[in-house]
């Protein structure tokens, strides 16, 4: 059982897998009563309580004075062998979004996940980690679940539901399959492809439809357009000594970021951080519309409309000579950018790269790849692979396709895996209207959504960590997903609904992954399906490249399509995913919602993003509610005015808006998808902008952007720094160690400290969430976040310098410095924040009476003040297996800070005591360190003088913080730099 008096939850023995939620807490709210039930639960509605599974049978007792038998703990008849109390155990899965998996090594304390690492073995991974993964931790234990099987909102059990779809199966199987349909998301899984497939074979009448929203038909078509056949790109960055976005943030999202992103980060070291012996620092363009993570990091950028890249594109190609037609920029219309990049990238062939976005149409990906195979690189910096997803095909027009034939009266059963097309459908295109005409309709879903309701069946859907599956990385490489728990509400899987369309219909998850792996793996099937588990990846599975000609090659550029380009004067309405909830997905995310977005800082909210030009025309300003009119469409959303957008072009993300799916999504920002039409998914023209009069609280994090003319964040050009390596530590005073009324601390055996380098930090946010998963760090909702009051333990600070038409954009994570000469130490009255020996400064939060005088007295602001019971989430009966059983729930009036994770400290030294050593550099590493994709976050000793921590000390880059106050921060930095072209001014 679970105890909750005290504030504080006690875990105790369980086994690897739990049956059911219901049998773990059961009795964990019997022994309160049920008013204190509720008080515990502050700020959850009292019907959102009769949702939790795990507390039913105690609120039974809201009506009447009865508790339930008290349950006692049972010790183990036979403790099984692998599990030991106190030492959490790794399980190798893979989470797949967008069809592409990215692998996971998933600790798990006492049989309950509670923190997704990554994996070093797994080649979309090499031991990182994106947001999503780090999130997904929530979303298994989301209290607002699907916990039910419904029809028509009455509850089902599993066997009607399979005597629904045998009698909708029977009468497809009159027409070989006529009238049966089902939509599903890009199917990455090659165990569900194959499942699929089968069943169009015995069904050849029966239709199998995809759509995303954030899907990648652009590139699809351009490799099409390109190669004749609809191929993958594989990069290799790190072979990359010139690098062109065009409108790809490829450092922040799609196939393969998190490789991108390590290899990118290795290109940019210099000094004693590890560059590879024999290289130069790369350089890297970015043409973008809406400023990304990969036009912070950019040594120049250009803001541009994203109807004009496809213009600057031709450019390029012209300028290193491939044919352009008629209609496309000539040579003659270049720009002295394009000139100057163009030979840039012609004086590397063969170690250039050219990338087109997911927004730009298929002409800029043909361009691109025209471009790398007329350069040589292809082969060198980017490959050519087969398909990832189990069914190539156009997503807009396969789904407008199927909705054209509901219309029509065409489909009989309709079966929806995942997905909420309800809501994620283009504006043109009347899902919900044509559904009411579809006979019999089921819809898997991890929520009760926009889709379910108005579908006759809902199927709650097992999460990734409760399911068996399969998936594919970026390059092909296979994986096993396998669970850590058992399904929570007893879910269903997608391989588990296609079966039912079968004559297996009772087959499980696991027995279809495993048959199928079975004929894919030769030899000793057992050895080789242990080892898959083990490693997280299938051996031999990644696709070999394929030697293709792209049209670059024949000297010609693709056409230009005709009424491509917006007329001039047009305001430009851009669409994407949000950077935080994707799709909408992610909506009832408390750890994604309230996670600052890495531009803009906001939380909880989407806005219209507006150049500071295009804002003062329109005569508006941050958080002023606009109406939005696009082809007769209308939606309000806030205005929020963000420097180096392009002009004349507006941005909006989508995945806000909704009306379903859980208390923390419904009603959260304006809904993009109500603009969104099936031909200009990605950007439209034509957008008209109106004042309201209104406005709309937004909340953002940083609402501060000015350093006050102090060295924060110190940078310099590759020349510069070349020419005087010290540059960062002239730039302001650096106190000696005698100038202090103080002693300097001892050096004892361990003297903890950490090096951030800012020329590898792409400011992607994965550390914040990486510090909240670790941490047990509560959400406090956009109402407290506008006040200051966020929680987060490490902040990404972001600043702008230069014009506010394009600034140069700097990312600096801002931990707890653990200071040796701690302002917040002096004035603590009862002794609560001190130092340790090893040079921590501790926080004993019993001691803690709230004075917030260390907070005041903290010139980095790091300490963070918990003002109400923000930690009463843990307290819902599901939440309560979230929380890491290593760090406290901390209560009401306590002040909470970075502690460099102790207790990963004091793991690594007991482990290491164990074997009689002291601990190895590297052996212990912090959350946000070990997530963090560019490597930019190094912790260990600076008593051992071979670490590389102290190594980073050491480099001429290496400055503090605020030095200048004599503070010594532990936390130190290393300086930023810029490798421009010097023909660009």
């Amino acid at each position: 059982m679970i105890r909750a008096d005290k504030g504080l939850p006690v875990y105790p023995e369980t086994p690897r897998y739990w049956k059911s939620l219901e049998e773990l807490t059961g009795s964990a709210a019997a022994e309160e009563s049920s008013e204190e039930v509720l008080a515990h639960a502050e700020g959850l509605d009292r019907r959102d309580l009769f949702k939790l599974a795990g507390v039913s049978f105690a609120l039974a007792g809201l009506t009447a004075c009865t508790r339930q038998p008290a349950e006692r703990i049972v010790p183990y008849v036979r403790q099984p062998e692998e599990m030991v109390p106190g030492k959490p155990l790794f399980f190798a899965t893979a989470m797949t979004l967008g069809g592409y998996a990215t692998g996971l090594l998933v600790e798990s304390n006492m049989g309950r996940p509670t923190k997704a690492e990554g994996n070093t073995l797994h080649p979309a991974s090499l031991g990182a980690t994106d947001t999503f993964a780090q999130a997904a931790l929530y979303g298994l234990y989301d209290p607002d679940r699907s916990q039910t099987l419904t029809y028509l909102d009455e509850i089902r059990a599993w066997p009607a539901f399979l005597s629904a779809m045998r009698a909708a199966l029977e009468r497809a199987r009159e027409g070989k399959g006529r009238g049966l349909a089902i939509l599903t998301e890009t199917v990455g899984s090659p165990a569900l492809g194959a499942q699929l497939t089968a069943l169009l074979q015995a069904l050849p009448q029966a239709r199998w439809h995809q759509w995303e929203p954030d899907n990648r038909d652009n590139a699809r078509a351009g490799a099409i357009a390109a190669f004749g056949e609809p191929l993958e790109t594989v990069l290799r960055v790190e072979k990359a000594d010139v690098i062109l976005s065009l409108d790809a943030d490829f450092l922040a999202c799609g196939p393969g970021h998190l490789v991108s992103v390590k290899e990118f980060a290795e290109r940019r070291r210099v000094g004693s951080t590890g560059r590879v012996e024999g290289t130069r620092m790369n350089r890297l363009y970015a043409v973008e519309s809406t400023p990304g993570v990969t036009g912070a990091c950019a040594d120049h950028r250009l803001p541009m409309r994203a109807a004009d890249v496809e213009g600057f594109a031709r450019s390029i190609a012209a300028l290193i000579g491939i044919g352009v037609e008629a209609g496309g920029a000539g040579p003659a219309g270049a720009t002295p950018f394009a000139r100057a990049v163009a030979k840039d990238l012609a004086a590397h062939r063969g170690r250039g790269l050219v990338l087109a976005g997911d927004g730009q149409p298929p002409e800029v990906h043909a361009l691109a790849h025209a471009i790398n195979a007329a350069l040589g690189n292809s082969g060198q910096t980017v490959f050519t692979i087969d398909p990832i997803a189990a069914r190539s095909e156009s997503q807009v027009d396969s789904f407008k396709s199927l909705v054209a034939d509901m219309e029509a009266g065409k489909v009989d059963s309709l079966v929806i895996l995942g997905g909420n097309p309800a809501f994620t459908a283009p504006a043109d295109v009347p899902f919900a209207g044509a559904l009411e005409k579809v006979k019999f309709s089921a819809h898997l879903a991890s929520h009760t959504d926009e889709t379910s309701a108005i579908c006759q069946w809902h199927v709650p859907e097992a999460h990734f960590l409760e399911s068996w599956s399969d998936g594919r990385a970026f390059d092909g490489t296979a994986s096993i997903v396998q669970p850590l728990i058992a399904p929570l509400y007893g879910g269903k899987t997608a391989h588990e609904v296609v079966a039912a369309l079968t004559e297996e219909p009772e087959k499980s998850s696991y027995e279809i992954v495993r048959d199928y792996w079975k004929a894919k793996m030769p030899g000793d099937f057992e050895a080789a399906w242990r080892q898959a588990l083990h490693d997280g990846v299938i051996e031999g599975t990644a696709f070999a490249p394929k030697q293709v000609s792209a049209g670059g090659g024949r000297g010609q550029a693709p056409p230009l399509q005709t009424g491509a380009k917006p007329p001039e004067g047009s305001l430009e309405i851009i669409f994407r995913a949000d950077p935080t909830i994707h799709d909408g997905r992610f909506a009832n995310n408390g750890w994604l919602q309230e996670l600052p977005k890495p531009i803009t800082k906001l939380t909880w909210d989407n806005a219209l993003l507006l150049a500071p030009a295009t804002a003062a025309r329109l005569e508006v300003g941050s958080g002023d509610l606009v109406r939005l009119t696009l082809n007769g469409r209308k939606l309000e959303a806030p205005v929020w005015i963000l420097p180096g957008h392009a002009p004349e072009s507006a941005t909006l993300h989508f995945g806000y808006g909704r009306t379903r799916g859980g208390k923390l999504a419904a009603g959260a920002g304006s809904n993009a998808y109500a603009l969104r039409a099936s031909d200009a998914l990605s950007a439209a023209a034509g957008l008209e902008i109106s004042r309201t009069g209104r406005t709309h609280s937004l909340a953002t994090t940083q609402t501060h952007q000015s350093m006050e003319g102090r060295a924060i964040i110190r940078a310099a050009t590759l020349e510069q720094y070349e020419k005087n390596p010290k540059f960062a530590q002239e730039m302001t005073e650096n106190p000696g160690p005698e100038d202090s009324l103080y002693p300097p601390y001892p050096r004892e055996q361990y003297a903890w400290a950490m090096a951030i380098d800012l020329n590898a930090c792409t400011g992607c946010n994965a550390c914040v969430v990486a510090c909240q998963a670790e941490n047990n760090i509560p959400i406090v909702g956009k109402t407290e976040v506008a006040r200051g009051r966020a929680m987060h333990w490490i902040r990404v600070d972001r600043y702008f310098e230069g014009a506010p038409e394009n600034p140069r954009t700097y990312h600096q994570p801002v931990p707890c410095m653990h200071c040796e000469n701690a302002p917040c130490e002096l004035v603590c009255p009862v002794a609560a924040t001190a130092h340790s020996a090893e040079g921590l400064n501790d926080m004993v939060y019993n001691r803690c009476v709230g004075t917030k005088y260390c907070s005041n007295n903290c010139p980095y602001k790091v300490r963070r003040f918990n003002f109400f019971h923000y930690s009463t989430q843990f307290r819902a009966p599901s939440m309560r297996m979230l929380a890491n059983p290593d760090v406290t729930v901390r209560w009401r009036g306590v002040m909470e800070k970075c502690t460099y994770c102790v207790q990963r400290i004091n793991r690594g030294k007991i482990d290491a005591e164990l074997q009689n050593r002291r601990v190895r550099d590297g052996e212990i590493t912090p959350a946000c360190a070990q997530v963090c994709p560019a490597g930019a976050i190094v912790f260990g000793s600076v008593a051992d003088p071979d670490s590389r921590v102290a190594a980073l000390k050491r480099d001429s880059r290496n400055y503090a913080l605020l030095s200048e106050l004599g503070t010594r921060p532990r936390t130190t930095y290393l300086a930023a730099l810029r490798n421009p072209n010097p023909e660009i001014a």
